[in-house]
């Protein structure tokens, strides 16, 4: 028998939705709702001390309310400068609750003794580990702080106000005791008004280009000149170096709108992004014109490096041209590295290589070098601690796939070998990634130790995740595996303690087990099972012991589960059963799912995750402690060649409900007659839209999504077709022009304020007045203030209240009673 939680919570009345306060969920759910979360670490670069941060879980209305201007795609805090969304746009900054700083060697645990009313950011730690900064956020300003590894005293920078609205505002500089910043200028006067009445018509232009180009950038642009004055206002920064132990600033260069801000391994060259005018009005900062040059602190001056135009026609999915994507080379004092398209930028060119990379070290006067021709578009690269080597990757959008070589860019001649080459897709092939060493001047190299890298990844398998570490032998692409989770539990590799190779530290969790910090000390080697199995003995020790916030969730009981599409197609969910569920009791199931494309139907159904993980319950696992089953995760792949699989989506969208909840019944846990849906974003339309085109769910429940996507005609998730091209696969995507077959009940849910191109908010009223329109059910709940994720506590309680009330309402009842 079910655990009797007494979850009866009517459908708020007319009266009620026209006062429009918050509900919240009833007890129990809201109880493990507001649990505090456990701390996680952050590892110092030497690996010594480990830094515990607790997250605050959500700050209240009045901190999301807070008022904000929207200029260039960023969202400034006028009150206090301050940035106001997070710097991917898609949620609002929080703060930190709170912090400590733990001696692995000893376990002696110092906390962080802050302010009262503190509202810290994460942590920095300095590239010798025994310093850390962080910002804080107060009513008139962000202030820099600076603290001591040692003993966790903490104080705050005199006379520096943090400008952290496009980024980059604190940075560590070389091996000094130093960090460059970018902070409001002291002179800055007083912030400019907009008029009352506008001083004209808000007017954009488009001049005639060559061909397609994205414009789903169109993110909080700006609308005219009253706009370009406010960003520059809030925008321009001076550069000042500080040091962390006297206090002392030290003004450098001059005052400008600068976007990246990097300082080289020298600690005397910087790299400046400085904003250009004209301002674009049709796509943001990151793609207005800028001049980037290399700033010498020692003397204050800049040697320009490459003058770029605005960006605002680039290729659906594709790359700026001319130079980009600057980083300098990791292992030498000031060496600029960037690449160059050599395709237009664009996906759709045939061409023998996409990009080239470019070198130039200091004084950045002489020719720039190339050092390397790449067949598809560059994705970055990770330089070994001394001479040429690096290691090149490349990405193919067209098939999805990367490709990683070893090159040498200092010995001309010597041959480039690939080291994998393999679907992007690729799950249970995936050799993990290198693990770093921070140098003391800050640069981040490749770990190499006796010809060998290091190597960590989730471990991908048919029975779920298993995390690992191997050393990778570059001479001849061998492998020992030095650990792997037990498949009892979930444990990922989070870095060395010390110099020690034999000594890992690992984040340890269970379905019963909070996640905690432990040692692992390499010992003996051993005769593995199978060759996925460590060959090496470890003896572990516990670092933390962090308890269980909600222990009233233990009881609920999950497995991974896979199954076939009709296709053949491999595919897999987590299922969860609610507190007391007694085997052979069929329970009201809510189903959710992300679709998510792949190129290869080889790679779709790989299995991603583990049932080992520790249970937490948020958002709608929450309604487990209300009854329901959930089908979590259930995967659902949009298989086919890039270029045209949308044109199957509904297809396979049904297929893959349909086999998920096949086998969600046949497991005899779900009563096939009292299924609801339920996703988020990208989500939320497949949501929608098995209601439209399907019969197998009672109800859904659809947050944040997208419902007409002519509105974003250059292109949605991974079909890069315009609207002009492949009308169709537009229509059949869209609920919008289906509103009249959506006849099961649709719950639609959506932030005010949401900034995502792709979702905006207005796109929920419009599939509302749909529904409603042509005599549907429907319901649509507009949160005030919240961007494409809800950040404040009474937002997401109304949220969780509103969804058990629907599926309460809709899904849970046997047919017969259902209203």
């Amino acid at each position: 028998m079910l655990l009797a939680v007494g979850l009866a919570l009517a459908m708020p009345s007319l009266a009620a939705a026209q006062e429009a306060r918050y509900l919240q969920p009833p007890e129990p759910l809201l109880q493990v709702f507001r649990a505090p979360l456990n701390p996680s670490p952050s590892l110092d670069p030497t690996g010594t001390r480990a830094i515990l941060i607790r997250q605050s879980q959500y700050p209240p209305i009045a901190r999301v309310a807070e008022p904000y201007l929207k200029l260039a795609g960023v969202r400034v805090e006028p009150r206090n400068h301050s940035r106001h969304d997070r710097s991917n746009g898609y949620g609002i900054r929080t703060c930190l609750e709170s912090f400590s700083v733990l001696e692995l060697a000893s376990g002696k645990e110092t906390t962080v003794a802050l302010p009262a009313g503190a509202c810290p950011g994460t942590p920095s730690w300095s590239p010798d580990g025994t310093r850390f900064s962080f910002d804080n956020t107060t009513a008139d300003g962000v202030e820099l702080w600076v603290g001591r590894a040692a003993d966790g005293q903490v104080r705050r920078v005199e006379g520096v106000k943090l400008n952290t609205i496009l980024g980059g505002a604190v940075q560590w500089l070389g091996d000094k005791p130093s960090l460059l910043v970018k902070r409001v200028p002291t002179d800055i006067g007083a912030a400019p008004v907009r008029s009352a009445v506008p001083p004209g018509p808000e007017i954009k232009e488009a001049i005639a280009g060559k061909g397609e180009s994205s414009t789903y950038e169109a993110r909080d642009t700006l609308s005219g000149p009253e706009d370009e004055t406010l960003f520059d206002y809030y925008a321009t920064s001076q550069l000042a170096v500080v040091d962390a132990d006297s206090g002392t600033v030290t003004p450098v260069g001059a005052k400008a709108v600068y976007g990246a801000v990097d300082a080289a391994p020298d600690g005397r060259h910087v790299l400046v992004e400085v904003l250009a005018r004209p301002y674009s009005y049709v796509t943001t900062w990151q793609r207005f014109a800028k001049d980037l040059g290399v700033l010498d602190l020692s003397n204050g001056r800049v040697t320009p490096v490459a003058k770029l135009p605005v960006a605002d026609r680039v290729p659906v999915r594709g790359v700026p041209t001319g130079p980009r994507s600057h980083a300098w080379r990791a292992n030498q004092p000031a060496t600029l590295v960037w690449a160059e398209a050599l395709d237009g930028g664009d996906w759709k060119n045939e061409v023998p290589a996409r990009d080239r990379l470019l070198m130039q070290a200091a004084p950045f006067t002489g020719k720039p070098k190339e050092i390397a021709r790449l067949k598809q578009r560059y994705a970055g690269v990770a330089w070994f601690r001394e001479g040429g080597r690096a290691l090149t990757h490349e990405y193919d959008a067209n098939r999805n796939w990367q490709t990683t070589t070893l090159v040498d860019v200092d010995k001309r001649g010597t041959p480039a070998r690939v080291l994998w080459d393999m679907s992007s897709d690729e799950l249970y092939a995936d050799p993990g990634n290198p693990e770093y060493d921070r140098l003391p001047n800050g640069a981040w190299v490749l770990r190499e130790e006796e010809g060998a890298l290091f190597l960590s990844g989730m471990g991908a398998t048919p029975l779920g995740n298993r995390p690992f570490l191997d050393r990778y032998l570059l001479k001849d692409g061998s492998t020992r595996r030095l650990f792997r989770s037990d498949a009892t539990a979930y444990e990922v590799f989070v870095g060395f303690e010390g110099d020690d190779t034999r000594r890992l530290l690992t984040w340890h969790q269970s379905p019963k087990d909070p996640p905690n910090l432990q040692r692992r000390m390499l010992g003996d080697a051993i005769e593995a099972a199978n060759p996925a199995e460590a060959t090496v003995r470890s003896e572990i020790a516990p670092l933390t012991r962090f308890p269980d916030p909600t222990p009233q969730v233990r009881d609920i009981k999950k497995r991974l589960v896979t199954y076939k599409r009709k296709d053949g197609v491999e595919l897999s969910f987590t299922l969860y059963t609610p507190p007391g569920y007694k085997e052979g009791e069929r329970v009201p199931a809510i189903l959710y799912a992300y679709p998510m494309d792949y190129a290869d139907p080889s790679k779709a159904g790989q299995v991603s995750g583990s049932e080992q993980t520790f249970t937490r319950l948020s958002n709608y696992r929450l309604l487990l402690l209300a009854g329901y089953a959930i089908i979590d995760n259930a995967s659902f792949p949009i298989v086919g060649d890039p270029k045209t699989a949308y044109d199957t989506y509904l297809e396979q969208l049904v297929a893959n409900a349909e086999a998920a909840v096949d086998k969600a019944v046949e497991l005899g846990v779900v009563d096939r007659d009292r299924i609801g849906v339920t996703g988020h974003s990208h989500g939320a339309l497949m949501a929608a839209n098995l209601l439209a085109h399907s019969d197998m769910f009672r109800a859904g429940v659809a947050s944040s999504g997208g419902y007409n996507k002519t509105l974003t005609p250059f292109g949605f998730q991974n079909e890069r077709r315009s609207f002009w091209a492949a009308p169709k696969v537009y229509d059949q995507a869209s609920t919008f022009f289906h509103a009249d077959k959506v006849n099961e009940p649709l719950l639609i849910v959506h932030g005010s304020d949401d900034a995502n191109p792709g979702t905006e908010s207005l796109q929920s009223p419009r599939l509302f007045q749909a529904i409603r329109g042509t005599g549907g059910t429907t319901r649509l709940v507009m949160l005030p203030f919240e961007p494409h994720w809800y950040t404040a506590q009474e937002s997401n309680e109304h949220f969780i209240a509103e969804m058990l009330a629907w599926f309460d309402r809709y899904v849970k009842p046997e047919p017969a009673t259902r209203k």
